[in-house]
């Protein structure tokens, strides 16, 4: 059985340079908190990381103590479950029958017979999203 979670996550930008973003996840890890995800990829001149961490306080604590400019609070879908052909599509093709539109989608084996993926919606369709998956 699919979990299916909507879940508050945070972006900000980084320098575009070999160690940045282990330098954050290196301060997360010593203040304790637990990611559930975590994103990184170029955005101009710079990189954006994006973490959807398991508590969002903890997150934005760990922010303010560095000097982090975090994003606004912003919502992505998680999925894990048992991997199986058409696993994503089980869950997705909901959305494409109704008309919703994914913005971005990461999935992956996550080995053991387990899969995990994140996406995303655009925000005037969160609720809708959440009310055709059954996610609160």
């Amino acid at each position: 059985m699919d979990e299916l979670r909507k879940l508050d996550y945070f972006s900000m930008e980084v320098a575009n340079k070999a160690g940045e973003g282990a330098a954050c996840l290196k301060a997360l890890k010593d203040a304790g908190v637990n990611l559930l995800a975590f994103t990184g990829f170029p955005s101009g001149r710079k990189a954006q990381v994006d973490f959807i961490p398991e508590d969002a306080a903890q997150l934005k604590a760990v922010a303010k103590k560095n000097k982090w400019k975090l994003s606004a609070r912003k919502t992505v879908f998680l999925v894990q479950g048992e991997d199986r052909l058409g696993a994503i599509y089980d869950v997705i093709g909901k959305l494409a029958e109704a008309k919703v539109s994914i913005t971005a989608l990461d999935a992956m084996s996550a080995g053991s017979g387990r899969y995990g993926a994140m996406f995303w919606v655009k925000p005037q369709d969160v609720a809708k999203a959440s009310r055709i998956l059954g996610v609160k």
